[in-house]
Parts: C-alpha cells; structure tokens; sequence
C-alpha cells in the first residue's frame, strides 16, 4: 500500500488552518506536527487509523496549535533586498536584470541577473548548487579519513532530516544547511559520514563522529533552536 496525502483546510473556534493528512504504513502511532510550507499543520497516520481520527485529534490539540502557529515566523520569500545567513554571515541579495550572469556572490552580496519573476528560482538553484560545492569536498575529505569511499551526493530540500546515508555508500544533504554556521554544516556532515562505517547510532558511531572534532552536543541544540526559521527561507 502506498503513501497517501490529503489536503484541506480545517475551521476551529471559527479559524482555518491548512492541514495534511498523511498516511504512513510504517508509522505506528498519529504524529501532529507543525507545517511551515503551508502555515499550518501535518498529521500522520498508520495504517489503522482513520480520517476522523485525525481530525478529532487535530481538534483536542487546537490550543497547542494555536500557540505553535502564533509564534511560528513569517516566510521570508527570496526577492531583491532579503538578507540570506551564508554558513552564519548575512549576504544581502540584490537583483540587476541587465546583469549577464544569472548569479554572482561578491563580498556580502549575493546578485541575480535575467527578469524579476525568475528570482526566486534562480536564488534557489543557486543556492542548492553553492551547498553541493562546499559540502561535497569535506564529505570526500572526511571519508578518506576513514578509508571509505562516498558514492552519490545529492542535495534536497528535505523537512524532517537534515541528512542521510544508504548501505551503498550515497550521501543527501538539505540544501538549508548552507545557511547554518559552518562549525553545524560540519556537524552534519561529520554525522552522515560517519554511517559510512557504522550504520547505526551505537557508542562506536559516535566516537566516529566525534574523531572529526566537530561540536556535537552545540550543533544538534542549534539546529533544534533553529530549524523553524530555516524552513522559513524560500
């Protein structure tokens, strides 16, 4: 049975809120969970689960809700005059559409050429590009390390998990993590090399990881502080 999504929009207490429905064979319990894309809420079911299941529990959880959707940040939409947080400093995107390249970082400025209304994908290509050419070598660099060889790297824009490894050896990164400081982006990569070796999170594991020197314990409370407010960028 495969995956299933539902879309709607549920009123409470005279308020609509966005909602996904969606259905997980492997999940195990309902999971209600905020959803910055669409500035409301997903609930995941099992199998076992119904439709009006999930929205009497949507319903229960509605002051929870409410509060998380209150203090959740506005989107900030890729357009001339945003300031973006390259590996942690600020650049300040700037649009000239009689420039010939379609993007250029220059100092603290990161332009864009070609016409207005293509600036937000030009941003977003640009930046999935520029996060495969800083992480790509220091995952090769740390697997040489540990004498094992990457297979494919690929950069996505993934909600729940910031990075990935499969048996075979291919990596995936979320393109959000160019906008972390670079000491976290090392985190993760440390991290997703790391299960080149052990694909697990046993005591091994983590020594592993922490053989890369990298700030563990600080970059895993960063990204839970912050991982809200980089959903907001795009």
């Amino acid at each position: 049975m495969k995956n299933k999504e539902i879309n709607q929009i549920i009123t409470i207490r005279g308020r609509n809120i966005p909602l996904r429905i969606r259905r997980n064979t492997r999940a195990r319990r309902m999971i209600l969970r905020l959803d910055s894309n669409i500035d409301g809420a997903v609930i995941t079911l099992p199998s076992w689960a119904s439709e009006r299941e999930a929205l009497l529990m949507v319903q229960e959880k509605s002051d929870w809700l409410f509060t998380k959707l209150d203090r959740m940040p506005s989107k900030i939409l890729f357009e001339h005059g945003i300031q973006i947080p390259l590996l942690g400093d600020y650049h300040v995107v700037c649009h000239n559409p009689d420039q010939k390249e379609v993007a250029i970082k220059s100092g603290n400025e990161i332009r864009l050429g070609g016409r207005q209304e293509h600036l937000p994908r030009r941003l977003n290509d640009w930046l999935r590009k520029e996060a495969k050419i800083i992480i790509q070598p220091k995952a090769i660099g740390m697997a040489t390390k540990l004498n094992r060889k990457v297979g494919r790297i690929t950069i996505r824009d993934t909600k729940s998990r910031w990075g990935s490894c499969t048996p075979s050896g291919n990596l995936s990164f979320c393109w959000r993590l160019i906008l972390t400081p670079e000491w976290v982006l090392d985190y993760v990569i440390a991290h997703e090399v790391s299960h080149l070796r052990h694909l697990n999170h046993g005591p091994e594991f983590w020594q592993t990881v922490n053989s890369f020197n990298v700030r563990v314990d600080a970059a895993r409370a960063w990204l839970n502080k912050n991982a809200e407010q980089l959903q907001r960028y795009g």
